[in-house]
């Protein structure tokens, strides 16, 4: 009797640890948070993923940004208006795209606002500031950081890049045009390059939005998002350079629709695993067979490079990732 009870208990360990594997081993699954959104910004702070998208809806329901927390890109928690126009007085719709970053003991998010059409109109791109990653995020200056079209830019889709020597600089544009700016070192404004100039245009063959850069093993890597947003030809290409500035010249597409599982595969972030050489995008598309432009919905899934450097091509998935922690 003794011997088949603990030969019963043997068992239902077994069991209870193969439940347990398979927890541990399933995916996220794209999307990965449910709800229409869209543009999302990754980054890690700490030990936690964080992903902040733009709400997708009408231009006017664009009144607040959420964010979303991991610890392991499988298991996420929902931190509601992390940024809304209460805390911002001079925006009142198009709330988009927002890029975050760490400096100090404070986290900045930049955001594009009012989606302006000329140089007369309030709106552009602004920053606000919060204690926490979960915010909430309060408008910094009390105006736009920039409202002013320059170089056919229309400012918005701004992503904000730190390099190595920790200079930060703001990269965005819309309307097929792309600039690269200095931010000064409290974030009021910008500073001249050495040349004198304080906004370069950087725009690559195809650029429409979306700009992001990461720099990998002494590279810089300038991606963008190209077609239209609510097409299904929306996608991502990239280019590599050596200085921020480039010069870029466009090497290829990285990610795309797949008739199979989703539309208007684009305007993405990357996260890198700190420590490795582990690269995930994290990007918006658009359900099969969904026809609504704003019903967008955020996905990850893995990005590789070839022994030359070069992005891979991304095999955009149902299944998503699997957990991946942080040391």
């Amino acid at each position: 009797m003794w011997r088949a009870t603990r030969h019963f208990s043997f068992t239902l360990a077994l069991i209870f640890c193969a439940i347990g594997a398979m927890a541990q081993n399933q995916p996220s699954g794209n999307p990965i948070v449910p709800g229409w959104y869209a543009d999302p910004e990754a980054q890690i702070f700490g030990k936690t993923y964080w992903v902040y998208p733009t709400y997708s809806d009408k231009y006017n329901k664009q009144v607040f940004m959420d964010g979303f927390s991991s610890p392991d890109l499988v298991h996420w928690t929902k931190h509601e208006h992390v940024l809304d126009t209460s805390n911002v007085k001079w925006v009142r719709r198009a709330l988009w795209a927002p890029a975050v970053t760490h400096k100090g003991n404070k986290y900045y998010l930049f955001f594009g606002a009012n989606d302006i059409q000329n140089d007369n109109a309030v709106g552009g791109i602004g920053v606000a500031v919060a204690d926490k990653p979960q915010g909430p995020f309060k408008d910094y200056l009390g105006r736009p950081l920039l409202g002013k079209i320059i170089n056919g830019a229309q400012p918005i889709d701004q992503f904000v890049f730190k390099d190595t020597d920790g200079q930060y600089y703001m990269i965005y544009g819309g309307w097929g045009h792309c600039n690269i700016t200095k931010l000064k070192n409290d974030f009021n404004g910008f500073e001249p390059f050495s040349d004198g100039t304080t906004f370069k245009e950087i725009t690559p063959e195809s650029y429409v939005e979306g700009p992001v850069m990461f720099k990998r093993k002494g590279k810089y890597y300038f991606m963008w998002s190209e077609g239209g947003w609510t097409g299904p030809d929306y996608r991502v290409a990239y280019a590599i350079g050596d200085t921020p500035s480039g010069p870029f010249k466009r090497i290829g597409v990285i990610l795309k629709q797949d008739p199979a599982i989703a539309t208007g595969a684009g305007h993405h972030s990357v996260i890198n695993v700190p420590g490795t050489d582990e690269w995930y995008i994290v990007y918006h598309r658009r359900p099969l067979g969904e026809t609504d432009g704003n019903h967008r919905v955020v996905c990850i899934d893995k990005m590789n490079f070839d022994a030359d450097g070069n992005i891979q091509p991304v095999k955009i998935t149902n299944e998503g990732v699997i957990a991946r922690g942080i040391k």
